[in-house]
């Protein structure tokens, strides 16, 4: 069996998928090229880079199998695929806890205007040091105030324990009916069951003080400018999800007014070039869809990965 790992699998992965006897090719083919050299392999497995849509999987009968390297799987057309009699596989467990301490990460920043000060600080620091310090004065602490959960899967029960654990009060949504108890581990490693209020989406974009995203990509914005001007005075926004969950163009709009006070986005409609407006907004903090992307995170995947490929290939040779 060849499996093209076309967007990367972690070493560990790969020797696993080895040791069972699959060849593991792990350079990158780029998107045009696939039609024809995807044919040599019995399967794929891609992240968010690599897109396997209807067109690719009919130029290639020889496919068994798509593997998604992580939870999203917007970048393949998974009905399609089932249809055809292609296996699709991702690995939802392994990087909720990195995409969840991004989520801190960016709160933690804005709360104290890092991003931007550390934009100014290379070019102002030696000349305009105290105006700076009084300008970056302001900050406020996370403890006690309320984070909306838009989004409560695996992710977002990650963002739950961490902010209950830092002291937030933890308002979620989600489409679906879920169980709100989550539980918290505190220094020392003392367990603690917690419940998080079940909320309506109109009640966090309300009551929020601050709002993360964890939801898949659906085809209009969650926010847009009517849900912007309801949310509370200078709300913070977190969109580590999916690009297109707010309209970037009402969010600017939103800044500019004082309506928002920061949105930190990992995710952006126009990847892998976001628009202009954005890359350069003083309160906005950026990362390049690095969500995933720690060590850690890439190792579980990987084994994840390698483990539903090798018992796929198990039952089904």
């Amino acid at each position: 069996m060849k499996i093209l790992a076309n967007d990367g699998i972690d070493p560990i992965g790969k020797q696993m998928l080895e040791d069972a006897g699959f060849f593991v090719e792990t350079r990158n083919i780029p998107q045009d090229e696939l039609p024809v050299k995807l044919q040599e392999y019995d399967a794929i497995t891609v992240r968010s880079a690599t897109k396997v849509r209807a067109a690719l999987i009919d130029a290639c009968p020889n496919l068994k199998l798509i593997g998604r390297g992580g939870v999203g799987v917007d970048n393949i057309d998974v009905d399609y695929a089932k249809l055809k009699g292609i296996s699709v596989y991702n690995t939802p467990a392994s990087s909720s806890l990195s995409v969840a301490e991004l989520v801190f990460a960016s709160l933690w920043g804005c709360v104290r205007f890092l991003p931007d000060s550390n934009r100014k600080m290379p070019v102002d620091g030696a000349t305009k040091f105290n105006d700076l310090k009084k300008a970056y004065a302001k900050g406020v602490e996370l403890r006690g105030k309320t984070l909306g959960i838009v989004g409560f899967g695996r992710i977002g029960r990650e963002v739950a324990k961490i902010a209950l654990g830092v002291g937030m009060d933890v308002i979620a949504y989600d489409l679906y009916e879920f169980i709100p108890n989550v539980e918290v581990i505190l220094g020392g490693g003392i367990v603690v069951h917690a419940k998080v209020k079940v909320a309506t989406l109109d009640d966090v974009i309300k009551q929020s003080d601050f709002i993360t995203l964890h939801t898949p990509f659906i085809d209009k914005a969650l926010f847009g400018a009517t849900e912007l001007a309801h949310t509370k005075k200078g709300v913070g926004l977190v969109n580590i999800s999916r690009g297109g969950l707010i309209d970037e163009l009402a969010l600017i709009d939103a800044l500019n007014s004082g309506q928002v006070s920061f949105a930190a986005l990992d995710v952006f409609d126009n990847e892998p070039t976001p628009r202009e407006e954005i890359l350069k907004h003083p309160k906005v903090s950026l990362t390049p869809h690095i969500g995933a992307a720690t060590n850690e995170a890439q190792e579980r995947i990987g084994v994840e990965l390698a483990g539903l490929i090798i018992e796929h290939f198990r039952h089904n040779p």
